[in-house]
């Protein structure tokens, strides 16, 4: 999507929520609280949900097109604009329409990516005139991703995932295989043979290719189809890895011609798509 001035995006504007990779993704250690502490690299990708608003009169915050299963105040988009108004006392109502691309439980943040499109998207339509960091403070509320799309940079994050080093990643198309599971982030997280200790890194010391993800091994062995798309993925790409939590799995090629000739022998039962990197978020500058 084409970047705008501020003062086009309106209420009939289709607000992006791009999905994100984990270039890698380490657990370094644990709070005593629980959180697991983190370092990975976030990139954003150029395959995204939708959201249009439309404004209301009578003050309520309604989800035009509810997400199947999902209770409205379970709903990121409905909680992200519920924090909004009670953070800023303000009153206005809302219509959410959700255009869903984005497979839910696959690690590619499309549910953390929504809540801060509404966040960014409502802050800027209700004029509620909250800065990106105060923002960001609201998103952590949400889920551990939030913050970032809202940041909006490619960046090496730490911490629970809202502490960020932006840095500049060099153009890449990747290939990314959904297998037919939706993994809970929490089985994974809790796993006791999930990894703790890796040793950390200093964000100016990583280039692209270095590290892994911690959570991949867990859940292969906890979700077999899991392992064997990244197997298939493996022999294209030795940089072949689960973003997330799982399940989705991606490899980086220099071209998106390269990508798609390896999509074209996908085997019958996997399912696919390519996309291309993303320089930033495109509501970075809004």
């Amino acid at each position: 999507m084409a970047n705008r001035t501020v003062s086009a995006w309106t209420y009939a504007s289709r607000w992006p929520a791009p999905a994100k990779l984990n270039l890698f993704l380490h657990v370094v250690g644990r709070r005593a609280d629980g959180y697991h502490l983190l370092q990975t690299v976030f990139r954003f990708i150029d395959r995204c949900d939708s959201l249009r608003f439309a404004p209301r009169d009578d003050g309520h915050i309604v989800l035009a097109n509810p997400l199947p299963g999902v209770a409205p105040e379970s709903d990121l988009c409905y909680r992200a604009a519920l924090l909004l108004r009670q953070a800023t006392d303000c009153q206005q109502g809302v219509t959410i329409h959700l255009d869903k691309q984005l497979p839910m439980g696959g690690g590619l943040g499309g549910g953390s990516s929504d809540a801060a499109t509404v966040l960014l998207a409502l802050n800027h339509l209700w004029q509620t005139g909250l800065t990106r960091r105060r923002l960001e403070q609201l998103g952590l509320a949400l889920g551990a991703d939030v913050p970032v799309f809202i940041h909006g940079r490619n960046t090496f994050a730490e911490g629970v995932g809202e502490h960020f080093t932006d840095i500049d990643l060099p153009p890449a198309s990747y290939l990314i295989l959904v297998p037919p599971v939706n993994v809970p982030t929490a089985a994974i997280f809790t796993a006791p043979e999930l990894p703790r200790a890796t040793p950390p890194m200093r964000a100016s010391d990583w280039r692209p290719g270095m590290g892994g993800n911690d959570l991949q091994g867990v859940a292969g062995a906890r979700f077999p189809v899991v392992a064997e798309h990244l197997a298939w993925l493996q022999q294209f790409s030795s940089q072949a890895m689960m973003t997330g939590s799982g399940a989705c799995l991606f490899a980086p090629f220099a071209s998106r011609a390269e990508a798609e000739r390896v999509l074209v022998g996908l085997p019958a039962g996997m399912a696919g798509w390519v996309a291309d990197g993303l320089a930033a978020h495109p509501l970075a500058n809004l």
